[in-house]
């Protein structure tokens, strides 16, 4: 009976030990998840950022204004005389 006793006991003790060794594995890896989840919102919010610059250059460039300016400084376009227009019916 004295041996049974010790074999529970040895046992329990085990699976206490196990038990403490998985919670602070648990908590170990809980961190470095939280690490990386943190670094990859700081990643999308330096990306949002990136992304509304990116808009804002875009809606800058494509502004009718400026692209008549370009039209007309860099390509030589102009405005077509009124008697240079031809319409064409089908």
């Amino acid at each position: 009976m004295r041996l049974l006793g010790i074999i529970v006991l040895l046992g329990l003790l085990v699976a206490v030990l196990a038990s403490a060794i998985g919670v602070v594995w648990t908590r170990h890896e809980s961190r470095v998840l939280f690490v990386r989840l943190t670094a990859l919102q700081a990643e999308r919010d330096g990306l949002n950022i990136e992304y509304g610059r990116l808009e804002l250059e875009q809606a800058t460039y494509a502004e009718p204004r400026r692209i008549d300016e370009q039209a007309r400084s860099r390509l030589g376009m102009l405005q077509p005389r009124p008697q240079d227009i031809r319409l064409l019916h089908r």
